[in-house]
């Protein structure tokens, strides 16, 4: 495989690590806090956590730390879906344990979890890692999203752990991933296992964030990826001045990526799934709110604009998701019909369905373009569900403002052209060369592992604070994962899992945004971010995103 320029110059970059971290290897000490609570349902994580329940935040220090020079074998996984940075948090690990010593080895483990339970280890060398540090993607060991939850899948784990003569296992993952190395430590300590689980925090989304943890890595990088492309857009609509273009934004629950592009860029709309809920926001509401912006600049010569809407907007959209609820009921019930219907035309098929929908939710169904209505019945989940994700809401609410201008129209209220584009925006950000900021915060990351692994701490999730200032005054811990879980009702049954951190209408960021959000949708605002930078003064190339700015001013 050729390698291009900019790769061989990202090889050679130096990531910066706190100033905890960046003096001897030695004089590494460990600072405890007081014992710590999960967010909610206390009693019931006591129970199922005895070993790790209530563990102190720990930071690190300049101080001494005894088991910084012993031998260590660690295992690492990259879990679920790719974030540019992960390959500098295995770097991070590689060197600690290397630094710590010599003899100390790291293996990865291919595939993901199903590499760890199948045992299928790969042991990284420093030829090995060379030719992926400060690069995109997973593919030096592979991802995958196979959950350890099964007796036979933890009893298989631990197995690998004594085989290879494992200290530890790092877990580079999401809030499912690192779900997962909560259950793992806790069970690797009910064997008598002396070995340690530690996790890292990853995701393009931004969900898996938490007063310490600030936020996920990759974050940063996908959203300067996704505001130059909308930047990129932004640009060539107001040169054309004759589309509306209508941006879906990866961001499977949680509205963060949609909402930091929008203080990027400055487009005319930009929708937060968050504030739809909250408000009770109805689909033609929203295509009413859209319409209006539509119509303003029309009036003022402008038929052109941008929209941002975030992947999982259709899931907080309260009828919606009472239609949805209802098709999946239907569906499961009728089963054996449907799978007859499907021989008939899809007409009827839709009053078939139509019937036995409530009175709303019948409504809405007939109102939607045909399209959208066969990927609410067509693109299912093996469970029967809907995949949110596969709905194309950008092409729902294209043809819905089309239908309700035609109607203004007619009506007198609204002169002017529509034209418009739908683009989705998502895997064009996960595997992106990392911004300097994710390549300093996921070494920090991976050494910071290191720390806690050969302090004798299981159990924790890595963590760098203060992420606003420059990298030598960040400040690098571990935060015990049982702080960051509560129980939720999954699969039939209640489960300890690691909440997702939705978009806060109260925060900084959403406040800003709702600022000016007025103003955008009338007069045309953007702002070009241009492409990322990797060299030149810090304000340019270690820039961070406007969300970390705004929650430390």
């Amino acid at each position: 495989m050729e390698t291009s320029v900019l790769q061989k110059l990202r090889y050679a970059y130096r990531p910066k690590l706190p100033a905890s971290l960046s003096h001897s290897i030695a004089g590494i000490g460990v600072e405890y806090g007081g014992p710590t609570e999960s967010l909610s349902d206390q009693e019931a994580l006591r129970g199922l956590f005895k070993h790790t329940y209530g563990m102190p935040i720990v930071t690190f220090t300049r101080g001494t730390n005894g088991g910084i020079g012993q031998k260590l074998n660690v295992g690492v996984i990259l879990s679920g879906g790719q974030a540019p940075g992960g390959h500098n948090v295995i770097a991070g690990l590689f060197d600690g344990l290397k630094k710590g010593n010599p003899e100390s080895a790291l293996y990865g483990f291919l595939g993901g979890p199903a590499g760890l339970v199948g045992n299928k280890p790969v042991e990284i060398t420093a030829a090995l890692l060379d030719g992926y540090r400060n690069t995109g993607g997973f593919d030096m060991i592979g991802s995958g999203r196979t959950k350890i939850e099964t007796p036979e899948q933890f009893a298989a784990s631990l197995e690998t752990v004594k085989k290879l003569g494992l200290s530890a296992v790092v877990i580079i993952g999401g809030d499912d991933s690192n779900t997962n190395a909560a259950l793992l430590a806790e069970y690797f300590l009910e064997q008598g296992s002396p070995a340690k689980v530690i996790g890292c925090p990853k995701t393009i989304d931004g969900d898996l964030k938490n007063g310490p943890v600030e936020i996920s890595f990759g974050f940063d990088t996908a959203v300067k990826v996704y505001s130059e492309l909308i930047g990129n857009i932004e640009r060539d609509a107001n040169s054309a001045k004759k589309y509306w273009h209508f941006i879906k934004l990866m961001g499977r629950s949680a509205s963060h990526i949609a909402l930091e592009c929008a203080l990027q860029t400055r487009p005319n709309i930009c929708l937060v799934s968050e504030e739809v809920e909250a408000r009770k926001l109805s689909l033609k509401q929203i295509v009413d709110g859209l319409c209006d912006s539509i119509a303003g600049r029309a009036a003022n010569k402008e038929n052109f604009g941008v929209v941002l809407i975030p992947e999982g907007l259709v899931e907080f959209i309260p009828e919606m998701k009472t239609l949805i609820g209802e098709l999946n009921d239907i569906m499961a019930a009728n089963e054996a019909e449907f799978a007859e219907m499907e021989r008939e035309s899809f007409r009827e098929i839709v009053a078939w369905l139509a019937r036995k929908l409530s009175g709303p939710s019948e409504s809405l169904f007939l109102s939607l373009p045909e399209e959208i209505a066969k990927q609410l019945l067509a693109d299912r989940d093996p469970h029967g569900n809907v995949q949110f994700s596969r709905i194309e809401t950008e092409k729902l609410l294209i043809g819905m403002v089309e239908n309700e201008l035609k109607a203004r129209e007619a009506a007198g209220t609204y002169r002017g052209k529509f034209s418009a584009l739908g683009h989705f925006f998502g895997y064009e950000g996960r595997c992106a060369f990392p911004s300097n900021f994710d390549a300093d915060y996921c070494y920090s990351l991976g050494f910071g592992a290191f720390v806690l692994i050969a302090s004798g701490l299981t159990g924790y999730l890595s963590c760098v604070r203060t992420l606003g200032a420059p990298a030598e005054r960040w400040i690098a811990g571990g935060v015990p994962l049982t702080m960051m879980r509560n129980m939720e009702h999954r699969h039939g049954s209640q489960k300890p899992v690691i909440r997702k951190a939705l978009v806060d209408l109260e925060g900084a960021p959403f406040k800003a945004f709702a600022k000016n959000r007025d103003a955008w949708a009338l007069t045309t605002s953007y702002r070009y971010p241009g492409a990322i930078q990797y060299f030149g003064p810090p304000e340019i190339a270690d820039i961070v995103t406007e969300t970390l700015k705004l929650e430390h001013r």
